[in-house]
């Protein structure tokens, strides 16, 4: 079933304003919980690389719900 172009619009406001948000906190706490000790984690530019890949990752799944939304309305 496909969403409207407004549930679309209202899914990716409350994505963007609650899901990213909470996405960094887990991402950053699984970081920290997998490299307590800061003298083995990993050199800065790893480090750097999964985080671009996380930052990259999340939107992959959620592409159709953003695709067209900073467009007019299509219904209208």
């Amino acid at each position: 079933m496909a969403l409207s172009y407004k549930a679309r619009k209202r899914w990716s406001l409350a994505i963007l304003v609650l899901g990213v948000p909470l996405y960094i906190v887990v991402c950053v706490s699984v970081m920290n919980w997998l490299y307590p000790d800061p003298l083995n984690r990993p050199s800065i530019f790893a480090e750097l690389g999964i985080y671009l890949a996380l930052g990259v990752i999340w939107a992959l799944p959620l592409k159709s719900i953003f695709k067209g939304i900073g467009q007019a309305d299509p219904d209208a």
